[in-house]
């Protein structure tokens, strides 16, 4: 049996003797901190650690990590969540990265907080917040010219949920507010920017999958049963009679006479 440590489970250089490596403090971050965490806010946590240990190398050595250092090491975190088929991967946001769990896993992990129930957009909500996602910043009017009903009620309740915010008033008569999304927004629907959003292409073949797929299936046309041959049996045509041959009437017997019977006269 040989000695050797497999290398997926071998230390990395630098992890027992020279102190912890750049990805595995990276890694302590990512999981220790509550919510997304840019990779300024990285940097700017190595800086600290060096300057609260002065005395420590091993600690000042991190001190002038570049931010697209910590993005590859990052890169290759995620890289190795996934060859590993770990539970938790490393997802992008727009406020930085977050250590969570795979959606794989959520009917599971549903049964732990049975009590928090996802929030749900009604229809009218999901439309005016698409508007406002693809036309920001835009006005109430802007919405109700598209939608074409007042919208006071589905604002007030993006509003609420922080979907949307106030980004200042349009430089037009009236100085009406305008709204454009949030960074929950972004988070909510697992975007790292705008960009991302679905164009129209997109959107139309999302929309023709999805009335594919509520589409009732159309039954198959009747195809008529083949009837079998009836099978018709042949019957034999009569043999024609033979024509009646003429034969000669047979000639009645003549009465033979007693000869006993007549009495001579003498």
């Amino acid at each position: 049996m040989s000695d050797e440590i497999p290398p997926s489970i071998a230390p990395e250089p630098g992890d027992i003797h020279e102190g912890p490596t750049l990805r595995r403090i990276v890694e302590a971050l990512v999981f220790a901190s509550q919510k997304p965490i840019s990779a300024k806010e990285i940097a700017a946590a190595l800086r600290g650690a060096a300057e609260a240990a002065k005395d420590n190398p091993l600690i000042g050595v991190f001190s002038k990590t570049k931010e697209s250092e910590i993005v590859d090491t990052i890169d290759a975190l995620s890289a190795d969540y996934a060859a590993a088929g770990h539970a938790f991967e490393i997802r992008e946001t727009l406020a930085g990265w977050q250590l969570v769990t795979s959606p794989a896993f959520a009917p599971w992990l549903r049964q732990l907080f049975p009590e928090s129930k996802p929030a749900r957009l009604s229809a009218p909500a999901l439309e005016t917040l698409a508007i406002i996602a693809y036309r920001q910043p835009c006005t109430r009017a802007d919405l109700e010219a598209v939608r074409g009903v007042a919208v006071d009620g589905v604002m007030q309740t993006l509003l609420d949920r922080q979907l949307i915010r106030i980004a200042g008033r349009a430089d037009v008569p009236g100085r009406p507010l305008l709204y454009e999304t949030t960074s929950h927004f972004m988070e909510h629907f697992g975007l790292r920017n705008l960009d991302e959003l679905p164009n129209a292409s997109e959107l139309r073949r999302a929309a023709a999958a999805i009335a594919a797929a509520n589409a009732p299936a159309e039954p198959a046309p009747e195809v008529p049963a083949e009837q079998p041959a009836t099978e018709v049996s042949a019957e034999p045509e009569p043999a024609p009679e033979a024509p009646a041959e003429a034969t000669e009437p047979t000639p009645e017997p003549e009465p033979i006479q007693n000869p006993k019977s007549e009495i001579p006269n003498e």
